[in-house]
């Protein structure tokens, strides 16, 4: 069984999408990532850090479904890390209303031991420094990491941000982050531009048109798997990640082709994450579900064609 070390935020979240709202219910990136990863057979450890008013109930969830807390910091008389958001009518574009750091504005994390030698590292997203320090930490070079980013930190930690690309291997952003990472309009272009600063694989996630997977001149297209009801976007890009993830670390097999089946599996599990708010919908997802809609996965994608 390999293993995954996932870095990233446990979270509060307060959502309101045109469709729903919630009080504080459970996020934050390296959540979404390992419930994803928990449906694939891989042992799988979070590094992160909470206040003690995070629930021993959201501990609990995390338990049994075999994730490792060992990585993960209980900060005595802290907060835990609070997002509020409200999306738009399209879904696609949201205000942040409240963000609150509490315990995550002196995160240090600390790698367990026993995943210093994790085969495959998804570094979540957080300020590129955080992310160098983790992989400081690894015993040897990791077969494959993979790294998010957001806008924020290529607006105002660009050195750092440039520094943590040289060592990675796959870097999931979405098409405006990675237009404003290289200047380029065109994705091919921002891909060919990304690639240079590091990174063999580059994923462009667009939301509901799907996502993009460039190594070299070889591209690949999974398109969004059209949906009756979304309520809730916040955590699908995790969610992808954690499936991307877990999926790499269940096969141990790193070529571009499987890297095809990663994006799959990923863009799978997201498809689930968007249909009820917070993680609702992760902790009640059965495998029979799993499977059945890849089947639709490969039925969208799979044509015959006769060429003169």
């Amino acid at each position: 069984m390999g293993q995954l070390l996932v870095v990233g935020t446990m979270a509060f979240d307060a959502i309101e999408t045109p469709f729903a709202k919630s009080d504080k219910v459970l996020g934050g990136a390296a959540t979404f990532i390992s419930l994803a990863a928990s449906h694939y057979q891989v042992d799988t450890g979070i590094v992160s850090v909470v206040g003690d008013d995070f629930p021993d109930e959201y501990l609990q969830l995390f338990r049994d479904r075999n994730i490792n807390l060992d990585g993960v910091e209980i900060v005595q008389g802290g907060k835990t890390f609070f997002w509020s958001g409200r999306y738009h009518n399209d879904m696609n574009t949201r205000d942040t209303l409240v963000t609150e750091l509490n315990t995550l504005a002196d995160f240090d994390p600390k790698v367990p031991a026993s995943f210093r030698s994790a085969e495959v590292v998804m570094l979540g997203n957080l300020a590129p420094a955080v992310q160098l320090s983790v992989l400081d930490q690894m015993e040897s070079r990791p077969a494959f990491v993979v790294m998010d980013t957001m806008n924020y930190w290529i607006e105002n930690t660009p050195e750092d941000l440039k520094e943590i690309m040289k060592k990675v291997d796959v870097i999931a952003l979405n098409d405006e982050e990675a237009r404003q990472l290289t200047g380029e309009y065109s994705l091919v272009r921002a891909a060919e531009g990304i690639h240079k600063m590091g990174p063999r694989y580059v994923v462009i996630k667009k939301g509901e048109h799907g996502a993009l997977l460039f190594h070299d001149k070889k591209v690949f297209f999974a398109p969004a798997l059209p949906l009756e009801e979304v309520f809730d976007p916040t955590g699908a890009g995790d969610t992808f990640a954690g499936g991307f993830a877990g999926y790499l670390a269940q096969s141990e097999n790193k070529s571009f082709d499987n890297l095809k089946n990663a994006v799959i599996h990923g863009s799978n599990l997201a498809s689930f994450c968007v249909e009820r708010l917070g993680t609702e919908r992760m902790e009640n997802l059965q495998r029979e579900e799993i499977q059945e809609r890849l089947k639709n996965f490969h039925e969208l994608t799979q044509f015959n064609i006769e060429l003169q």
